[in-house]
């Protein structure tokens, strides 16, 4: 039987595979995904300076009116939206994509087509 810890470790080690060959940069910074059972996060993140520049998830004020689950798609979209919006205000267009050891699909997947949509390239 597989376990959710099992499930988790698993993805953490996709994490950090992936993670080995991008990074952010403070031209091109690295769009990195997290996603809870209820709740996704996205982060902006200059690698170098090690700072965050832009962050949007489904807990945010801006949002908290708009999702009433932070868990489904639709969300995922939004956030996607509004961190593509945050990005193109500090002046980024173009982000390295870190789905953060999950699967391209679903909420993920959802998160950056929005963002793509908004004007981001990666």
């Amino acid at each position: 039987m597989i376990t959710k810890a099992d499930k988790n470790k698993a993805r953490l080690k996709r994490h950090l595979r992936v993670r080995k060959k991008i990074s952010g940069t403070t031209q091109r910074p690295r769009l990195s995904v997290f996603r809870s059972s209820k709740h996704i996060y996205a982060q902006l993140i200059d690698d170098n300076n090690g700072v965050t520049l832009a962050s949007a998830s489904t807990v945010d004020k801006e949002l908290s009116g708009q999702v009433d689950n932070g868990g489904n798609i639709e969300s995922a979209r939004k956030v996607g939206e509004l961190i593509a919006k945050r990005a193109k205000e500090k002046g980024y267009d173009n982000v390295v994509f870190d789905r953060g050891g999950y699967l391209y699909h679903g909420r993920v997947q959802a998160l950056a087509d929005a963002a793509r949509e908004a004007g981001l390239q990666f």
